[in-house]
């Protein structure tokens, strides 16, 4: 069955910090944040998603570590408070050095108040893929400059750049460009076939 989070009307009820410490006494649970401040419960990936997300991830990070670490790699527990004033998790996200280092150690110890550069967002059984789109749109509209909407069910991908048509990769037997925003990073779909 696909679903749409579920979301709790909070309006300005909770200050960044507020809503910060909610979720650090909630840590069994996932939150986001959407940019009217509603609270969206987000209920854990499945099993399968879950492995795809490790291989993204892995594979990230291997190319950072490869190219000498020009920026810093996040899993999907990562908050990140939007300039539109939502706290969004990527399952994988990655940002420069120079942008990740430019903010201050206590904001890097909250929700750091920073859209990363690239995005990826895994489509699983329950996702709403209308849901994921919107999700996606709104990175690229707060700076994120490479996102990737992976829809396991329909085998696509959704490639997301700022001021550029959306692409759709139709078969998973193709490989993902990191293009400029990550040089010489290449995703094989067929790993999460």
């Amino acid at each position: 069955m696909m679903q749409t989070p579920v979301l709790i009307k909070m309006g300005d009820l909770m200050t960044d910090d507020e809503f910060f410490t909610f979720c650090q006494m909630n840590d069994t649970l996932d939150f986001e944040r959407d940019s009217n401040r509603n609270i969206i419960f987000m209920s854990p990936t499945g099993s399968q998603t879950g492995i795809v997300n490790l291989i993204i991830g892995s594979k990230l990070f291997s190319w950072n570590e490869t190219h000498l670490f020009p920026g810093y790699c996040f899993d999907s527990s990562t908050g990140f408070l939007m300039p539109n004033d939502a706290v969004r998790s990527p399952d994988a996200a990655w940002i420069q050095k120079h942008r990740w280092e430019a903010l201050a150690n206590e904001e890097k110890e909250k929700f750091a108040p920073i859209c990363p550069d690239f995005v990826v967002e895994v489509r699983s059984k329950t996702d709403s893929l209308k849901y994921l789109q919107e999700k996606m749109a709104e990175y690229i509209a707060n700076g994120c400059q490479l996102g990737w909407l992976i829809d396991r069910l329909e085998e696509k991908v959704y490639i997301y750049r700022p001021q550029k048509e959306l692409i759709v990769v139709e078969s998973f037997d193709q490989q993902l460009s990191g293009e400029d925003i990550l040089p010489e990073f290449v995703f094989d779909l067929k790993l999460i076939q």
